[in-house]
């Protein structure tokens, strides 16, 4: 919504610029990159409509307020389609156990704003979940056995990276 907002805004001075003889300076209609860094990562993820799976589990475990916080954080955020590989029920029994959810969900954050260029030098990062993933660079990137499909989605308290499978920490 807020992006919505700031858009609307936007264009609402510039019509309005126009309709007083455009005296006064023209006025930038932000791009969608720099609306959503407006937005934090939850907010973010409810925006983009992909990650309705992923939001309703971070509500479930808790998070919200974590993930709405100052951070900075890196979330490695799965899609719908991520969570629809998962074998049958498995979403359900862990919307369940908040404890196991938890642990799955924080494993997908680190703390920290890190970016693409960053994770291109790494082997591997702590999460916050206190388990390290894996990350791999070979080809493409890969981060725990998921790969990245879009990387460097800033938001205002961190930056996310869309990934395509949903990571089990270490038992």
């Amino acid at each position: 919504m807020k992006v919505f907002s700031l858009i609307f805004s936007s264009m609402l001075v510039s019509t309005l610029a126009v309709g007083c003889g455009g005296k006064s300076a023209p006025v930038k209609t932000p791009t969608a990159t720099e609306a959503a860094a407006t937005l934090d990562i939850v907010d973010t993820a409810v925006a983009a409509g992909s990650f309705n799976t992923l939001v309703a589990a971070v509500k479930e475990a808790g998070l919200v307020d974590t993930l709405k916080g100052a951070g900075p954080f890196t979330v490695f955020a799965p899609t719908d389609e991520a969570f629809a590989k998962l074998p049958a029920g498995t979403v359900e029994a862990l919307l369940k156990d908040k404890a196991k959810l938890t642990a799955i969900l924080t494993y997908h954050v680190v703390a920290g704003k890190v970016m693409a260029k960053d994770v291109a030098g790494m082997k591997s990062a702590t999460t916050v979940n206190g388990a390290s993933v894996a990350i791999d660079t070979a080809n493409g990137v890969v981060v725990g056995g998921a790969t990245v499909v879009k990387a460097d989605i800033e938001t205002s308290n961190g930056v996310i990276h869309v990934i395509d499978t949903v990571m089990m920490p270490p038992s």
